[in-house]
């Protein structure tokens, strides 16, 4: 291989053509270097489903690079040489290219950060450590947003994001004259009701052979393999979204607190864990949701419920993730000590609404966010359990789960684990909401 001067190291959350790094480098003079890691996959035992769909989204992605006219250094789990961890990867690469400097995209973890600053004293060569330009409020505007603040809640950040970005907006003033329809979004779901499904995607023989590596190697880990039909690739992933606007997003905003027995998805999109590994763009999705809202296809609830999603709340978490980090993750205001049940695992239970919850997130490494805030959330409130045990289980078994999005959602909104810097009151509550948009409880 020719001289390398710069070695771009991307991360499996930052599958993105324009990612930062990416954008500083030149594909005739540069190295894009990649790994499958042990450590990554197993820092918490994830669902072997997340740990097969980021593989094969990784490889997919390194295709992609090459068709671009990259070059990609690319490590597979059972590659010989794969030294498990990224710093071992990058002192091996380091070594073999002799590259001038290295290049890195700020990590979406804290635990991951920390590594990457701890590169630029380990390596005898400069690294450049480039801020993540896929969100829509970087953590220091969102530090300045909270500057002075003696509550930061989500809605008035998310009428700033609205007013930022644009979306649905008339002048300015909100689409509708009203910045939040969600008092609309409550309808219990009824049997009878056409129930669209997410697309599903055949395996291709990349993802047979993550599908193989994954049932050999992390064969202990909570989860089903199979059916695995999650896109891998950015073609796919658009394909699923587009259908989301067009067969489910147009009741997304009546039905999307409804939970119904054997019905997993609903009118929920699924595509969190396209985002949040970057195989889609969150502003580009919000301007689709937007422009079906204007042409007539959605009704304004439901684009405003979807958008709200991303750039309300997505954005919202991330910034008081890296606003409280570290030691955001041990907070614990009700001193809860028990430790997690055995039926988060198994979902041997007599509770229908937990047994469906933990079967559904056994087999699909989804549950929509109903299910996680109103039933496993909302029984580990009120039965004590350890905040932070509960974190872990949630970053665990969901595929779109990475601490910067799942730590504020566990401890800041389900748990009140903060004591309210984030939900402005304990989401404790009886059985009566449970049994008035399911059908959990009569099953």
């Amino acid at each position: 291989m020719a001289g390398v001067r710069n070695l771009i190291l991307v991360l499996g959350d930052q599958l993105t053509p324009g990612l930062s790094s990416l954008a500083a480098g030149d594909p005739a003079r540069d190295l894009v270097l990649m790994a499958e890691l042990q450590d990554e996959a197993s820092y918490v035992r994830h669902h072997k489903k997340k740990i097969a769909f980021l593989f094969s989204a990784m490889r997919h992605f390194a295709g992609e690079l090459r068709g671009l006219g990259w070059r990609v250094a690319y490590g597979a789990l059972d590659a010989p040489g794969n030294q498990g961890s990224f710093t071992g990867q990058l002192a091996e690469a380091v070594a073999r290219h002799q590259p001038e400097r290295i290049i890195v995209t700020e990590a979406g973890e804290w635990r991951v950060a920390r590594m990457q600053e701890g590169w630029q004293g380990h390596f005898a060569l400069p690294v450049d450590i480039l801020p993540d330009t896929r969100f829509l409020c970087a953590p220091e505007a969102f530090r300045d947003w909270a500057a002075g603040r003696k509550q930061l809640r989500m809605e008035y950040f998310y009428r700033d994001m609205r007013r930022r970005t644009g979306l649905l907006m008339e002048g300015d003033q909100p689409a509708g004259g009203k910045w939040n329809f969600d008092a609309e979004n409550r309808k219990p779901a009824a049997l009878d009701l056409f129930m669209p499904r997410p697309v599903q995607h055949q395996p291709d023989a990349i993802t047979q052979e993550v599908l193989a590596l994954v049932a050999a190697r992390f064969d202990t880990h909570f989860g089903d393999l199979s059916p695995f039909w999650f896109a891998v690739t950015r073609a796919d992933a658009e394909a699923a979204f587009t259908a989301f606007v067009t067969q489910a997003l147009p009741r997304f905003g009546d039905y999307q607190d409804a939970m119904l027995s054997g019905e997993p998805f609903l009118y929920h999109a699924v595509i969190a864990q396209y985002l949040n590994c970057g195989l889609l763009d969150p502003l580009r999705v919000c301007r689709e949701v937007e422009a079906a809202w204007r042409a007539g296809a959605v009704p304004l609830n439901a684009a405003e419920g979807f958008i709200r999603q991303i750039i309300g709340w997505r954005e919202y978490v991330r910034g008081i993730y890296w606003l409280k980090m570290p030691g955001y993750e041990t907070s614990n205001f009700f001193c809860h000590t028990r430790p997690l049940p055995d039926f988060y695992w198994t979902a041997e239970t007599g509770m229908a609404c937990v047994r469906e919850a933990v079967t559904q997130t056994r087999q699909q490494a989804y549950a929509h966010h109903i299910q996680r805030l109103m039933v496993t959330g909302n029984f580990a409130l009120l039965a004590g359990i350890d905040p932070h045990e509960l974190h872990l289980w949630y970053l665990s078994v969901y595929a779109d789960a990475y601490e910067w999005v799942e730590l504020p959602n566990t401890v800041g909104m389900s748990q009140f684990a903060d004591g309210g810097l984030l939900a402005s009151k304990p989401y404790a509550a009886s059985g009566a909401y449970i049994n008035r948009m399911s059908n959990y409880c009569g099953t």
